[in-house]
Formats: structure tokens, C-alpha cells, sequence
């Protein structure tokens, strides 16, 4: 599952962007879902920026797709 950010991390946090895995660059985030914090990561897709979200994650938080989410994040601390 992904929630969409309404904005550029790069240009946000003038943080370059990272390799998170073989064939992905991202930003390495702290983020907080309907009150459940979790780790996780902001990576580009289409021209616009996804918050991952794991399945257990979207459980705890209760959430589903399509539903309304308060979120924040903020860069993790390499």
C-alpha cells in the first residue's frame, strides 16, 4: 500500500535521494499513520512521491484503500 505526498522530498528537505534497494532511490523516512509510527520510505513514481506502507503497518493504523489518513513524516537520520 502507498499514500501519495503532496511534494517533492528533494526539494522539501534539500536531501538528494538515496539508494533504498536494487533498482530504487528514495528517501529513508520516520512516519506517523493515524497515529501508528512506523520506518519507512518516500520513493517517486510518475512524476509524483509515494509513502510505503506495510501490511501490518495499514492493519494497526486501521486503514484500507481509499480511506482517509492523517500522516507525517520527516527524513530518518542516516
Amino acid at each position: 500500500m502507498a499514500v501519495e505526498v503532496p511534494f517533492d522530498p528533494s526539494a522539501e528537505w534539500q536531501i538528494d535521494p538515496k539508494p533504498l534497494w536494487r533498482g530504487r532511490r528514495g528517501h529513508s523516512v520516520d512516519a506517523v499513520i493515524n497515529r501508528v509510527a512506523f520506518e519507512s520510505a518516500i520513493v517517486p513514481r510518475q512524476k509524483k512521491f509515494y509513502l510505503l506502507v506495510d501490511a501490518e503497518t495499514a492493519k494497526s493504523a486501521g486503514i484500507s484503500t481509499g480511506g482517509l489518513v492523517e500522516v507525517s513524516v520527516e527524513p530518518r537520520a542516516e
